[in-house]
């Protein structure tokens, strides 16, 4: 070989290499941007679950429901509120912070069971909301409930996302996730069982 081929050789793999390098650190920054995007959306899934509970302490506390079903709404939003920290519990109560609670799914998922057979369907719900002062309250839980749907979705996605490209050979060759967990999609019941 003459030193044009040699030159030539070196420089097709030098291309090759810088071209390799930059798949690489540009597959590290995506994935580390959906990685970023995962954090965020379970945070605001997290502010989302904790908007519904206490929206449905609020409902449970105001003389709406009858006794029962608002016993069994505040024990489980008071269940849902102490996952999530005893930050989130309404004044004067505290959480327990059990380790071996049920996991934050299962929580959710008791809650808008409850939810739902307390607020009955349509006509029970209308009749609920001509007491005073229960309109806004069962307005304002419907509305946390649909953000919580939404939050879930886009969560869910993400992880999605970020699952995909971790399965990718080269990802997994490069080790590009680094030390970063796998993401984990959140399952829960959300159904309102409205309309």
């Amino acid at each position: 070989m003459t030193n044009l081929e040699w030159t030539a050789w070196a420089l097709v793999v030098l291309v090759a290499a810088i071209i390799t390098l930059w798949v690489v650190w540009a597959a590290a920054s995506r994935l580390d941007r959906l990685h970023r995007r995962v954090r965020e959306s379970r945070a605001t899934l997290d502010a989302q679950l904790v908007r519904r509970a206490t929206a449905a302490w609020d409902l449970a506390t105001a003389d709406v429901l009858d006794l029962p079903s608002a016993a069994l709404v505040v024990a489980a939003a008071r269940a849902a509120l102490a996952r999530s920290g005893a930050d989130s519990l309404p004044a004067g109560e505290n959480a327990a912070g059990d380790p071996d609670e049920p996991d934050q799914a299962m929580v959710e998922s008791e809650l808008s069971r409850v939810l739902r057979a307390a607020l009955g369907d349509a006509d029970r719900r209308a009749r609920l909301a001509e007491r005073d002062g229960a309109r806004d309250l069962i307005e304002n839980l419907d509305r946390a409930w649909y953000r919580v749907q939404l939050a879930r979705r886009f969560h869910n996605d993400a992880v999605v996302q970020v699952r995909r490209i971790r399965a990718k050979g080269y990802v997994r060759l490069f080790r590009l996730a680094g030390q970063a967990p796998m993401p984990q999609t959140f399952e829960m019941d959300d159904a309102t069982g409205v309309g």
